[in-house]
């Protein structure tokens, strides 16, 4: 994985989506409530075994602003404050490849925990 780089970073228009492309071809456009609620941030990933936090109402996020940072990631920051997660060029590859499954869970545990991805119905 470490030989493959992003070609291209760039947020649409509605600033609600990041298109990655890599250099071995592989394209993915990747939602920007994806990527707020699976971020790797600390925030959101916790700090320990059991420590994940499960982030509601974030159906409307927007994507702020990109950031390099270094030459194996961005930060993103997101329209709602959130600007923490670091995102490696191969989380950004896994949440192209994964990511629906990983959203698919995502909902899920919204469900079990009785919250929504509405902004207004996002609290318990």
């Amino acid at each position: 994985m470490s030989d493959i780089w992003p070609t291209e970073l760039s947020v649409s228009k509605d600033r609600r989506a990041m298109t990655v492309s890599f250099t071995d071809g592989a394209r993915f456009v990747l939602p920007a409530e994806r990527m707020r609620v699976l971020s790797p941030s600390a925030e959101v990933q916790g700090h320990g075994p059991g420590q994940k936090v499960t982030v509601p109402g974030k159906r409307d996020v927007g994507i702020r602003a990109v950031q390099p940072t270094g030459n194996y990631a961005v930060r993103i920051a997101f329209d709602d404050g959130h600007d923490t997660g670091i995102f490696t060029w191969s989380y950004l590859r896994q949440l192209g490849e994964e990511g629906e499954a990983l959203f698919a869970a995502y909902e899920a545990e919204l469900a079990e925990k009785g919250l929504s991805r509405d902004p207004k119905a996002g609290g318990r």
